[in-house]
């Protein structure tokens, strides 16, 4: 491609993220603002929250190309099979017509027995992609599961933002099933999925193994503008055996009254854990099954006893009663409240036909279907936001 020209990356062409660091390089998104970051203590949510899902640079032009410099940081676990590497989606007029990985990249490597990082350094890529001819507008949609910095952005004809105040605007915050886990392509994680069918500007807070009612996030959401929120919580809980029922009902309430000290109409869901066999009676921690991963399989299984949920331990049935119980509660002073049944999305039936790769995530198939049934249960007349 010739003929291309510098075209300034400036926030207003960013849509998704929540803040925007500059960096030597370029622009780093971020789904958390600096003052939460400074108080989160949990790597994993550290690079997680850095990884863009949901990110995506929006214009509009006339332009025939397009190209845009990356560096993305991408992950792997000693041991494991390799992930797919992520890649960017192109969406002209709202619809995905092309998708390219970022060449290059950053490699960070887990040790899952030590903990212990490694980090081999890549560099640069550059993604290009041809255009249809005529005035459209084109999304970017960034990789939802690999670090990326922004560097450099070229069109061959002058580009404009597009504002965001255009649609209503969905601010969601979920475990890494939210975030996409095991979806191939960043437009096909199921609230994406959900956003695009019923014409939402989505922000993404879905943070893998770090949807725990942290006080926060909830801060984050208050501070947000949405004209829709929602909140699915359980599996993290749960996977990582953080609260006992005890705790789990007065958590939910705090984080529901921080959200609702900035949107106290705002329609706001809370919605229950999707089925996951080895968690729906057995509690936490979950962990790595250690002779799948020696066969070169991840593959996760619960390792709690049963025998100690009724002192208390959490398995995806008691916490779907805890937030069923807390929402009942509260709609009788908040109409605008609303639970939304994550079975719905992913239950019994559907178990032989979309089995969970690893025991705990859906693949990309899942993820669509997911999003449709979210779409179809909320955004319908009759749903709690309906878009029709």
């Amino acid at each position: 491609m010739t003929g291309l020209q510098p075209v300034p990356l400036t926030p207003d062409l960013v849509h998704g993220a929540v803040e925007l660091e500059t960096t030597d390089g370029g622009l780093r998104p971020h789904r958390l603002p600096t003052w939460a970051r400074a108080q989160n203590a949990d790597p994993m949510l550290a690079i997680n929250e850095g990884q863009p899902a949901g990110v995506r640079l929006v214009l509009r032009t006339v332009a025939t190309a397009v190209e845009l410099d990356a560096v993305v940081t991408r992950r792997a676990l000693t041991g494991a099979p390799a992930r797919p590497e992520g890649q960017v989606d192109l969406v002209v007029d709202g619809e995905v017509t092309d998708g390219a990985v970022v060449p290059n990249g950053d490699l960070l490597t887990t040790d899952m027995t030590t903990g212990a990082t490694t980090l081999v350094e890549g560099g640069p890529g550059t993604v290009r992609f041809p255009l249809p001819a005529g005035e459209k507008t084109v999304e970017l949609w960034l990789p939802h599961q690999e670090g990326i910095e922004l560097v450099a952005l070229r069109a061959d004809a002058p580009v404009t933002a597009v504002a965001r105040t255009d649609r209503p605007r969905w601010v969601h915050h979920g475990s890494s099933i939210s975030h996409g886990s095991n979806a191939v392509r960043p437009t096909g994680t199921w609230p994406v999925v959900a956003a695009r069918t019923a014409g939402l500007d989505l922000v993404n807070l879905g943070f893998g193994g770090s949807a725990v009612l942290d006080p926060f996030v909830a801060r984050t959401m208050r501070d947000l503008d949405a004209d829709l929120l929602s909140l699915k919580v359980g599996i993290n809980i749960v996977g990582g055996d953080l609260m006992r029922r005890r705790v789990l009902g007065p958590a939910l309430h705090g984080f529901l009254d921080t959200v609702r000290e900035g949107h106290p109409t705002t329609p706001l869901l809370v919605v229950t854990p999707v089925l996951c066999p080895i968690h729906e009676d057995t509690p936490g921690p979950g962990s790595v099954d250690v002779e799948a991963l020696r066969e070169g399989r991840l593959v996760f299984v619960a390792t709690g006893d049963p025998a100690e949920v009724p002192a208390g331990r959490l398995t995806l049935r008691t916490v779907r009663e805890e937030l069923a119980r807390v929402v009942e509660q509260r709609r009788a002073d908040d109409p605008h409240l609303h639970l939304v049944d994550g079975l719905a999305m992913y239950g019994p039936d559907d178990v032989a036909a979309h089995p969970l790769p690893d025991a705990l995530h859906p693949d990309e198939e899942t993820h669509g279907l997911m999003g449709e049934r979210f779409a179809r249960t909320v955004f319908a007349d009759g749903g709690p936001y309906p878009t029709t």
